[in-house]
């Protein structure tokens, strides 16, 4: 079901605001995709598939970092990354993570809280295939989150690697893939003239998607 534009706009309307209840799709994936392509054809958005990823941390912490999005299969957001990383090992004890969007040129923000876990190594193998050479290289070179002594180390890392794959194919490695965030809530927010934002709640419960105004 298409949102209406009147009802959910990207610009904020006068008063009064519409009620907006009744355009919402019965599966917020729908709104999300909307916004999305909204962003993604918005000339003032250089990359609308970065979103702020958060985890809690071996360390008791909490900490974010913007990933981009790669694809939505079967209704969860995925992006790859390192499997020894800071934030694979993160997920890897608390699965639960938090993921943000924020279109300001448009006045649009999303939060989904997701569950995340890994893809299956054949996904994880047709996206890295489809990479630059060089950014198959670089998934290789990089220890991601280890410290390293100087610039001049990760260089020699780099001639290390390209010396190894020379005139051949750089596969998959064993320590790089997707994650798989399966969303149990969306909040959609949209900007509103005197901070009288819209924030509309999608919360799975039992199966099923149920909404919620909240206050802003």
């Amino acid at each position: 079901m298409k949102i209406s534009e009147q009802a959910f706009g990207t610009i904020p309307l006068s008063p009064p605001y519409p009620k907006i209840e009744k355009d919402l799709p019965d599966d917020p994936l729908e709104l999300f995709n909307e916004w999305f392509n909204l962003a993604k054809n918005c000339d003032e958005i250089e990359e609308a598939n970065a979103m702020n990823l958060a985890t809690l941390g071996e360390d008791g912490f909490p900490k974010s970092r913007v990933v981009l999005l790669k694809e939505i299969d079967n209704g969860s957001l995925i992006f790859y990354t390192n499997y020894n990383s800071e934030k694979a090992r993160s997920i890897d004890l608390h699965a639960q993570v938090s993921i943000n969007f924020f279109w300001p040129a448009l006045e649009k923000q999303v939060i989904v809280k997701s569950r995340a876990t890994k893809v299956s190594r054949e996904k994880s193998a047709d996206y890295f295939n489809s990479r630059p050479r060089g950014s198959r290289i670089g998934a290789w070179v990089s220890h991601q989150s280890s410290a390293i002594n100087s610039r001049e180390a990760l260089d020699e890392q780099l001639m290390e690697i390209e010396n190894k794959f020379k005139d051949q194919e750089v596969p998959l490695p064993d320590f790089w893939g997707g994650f798989a965030c399966e969303p149990v809530s969306f909040e959609f927010w949209q900007g509103r003239e005197n901070r009288l934002h819209d924030r509309i709640l999608f919360e799975r419960v039992n199966g099923s998607w149920i909404t919620k105004r909240l206050q802003p």
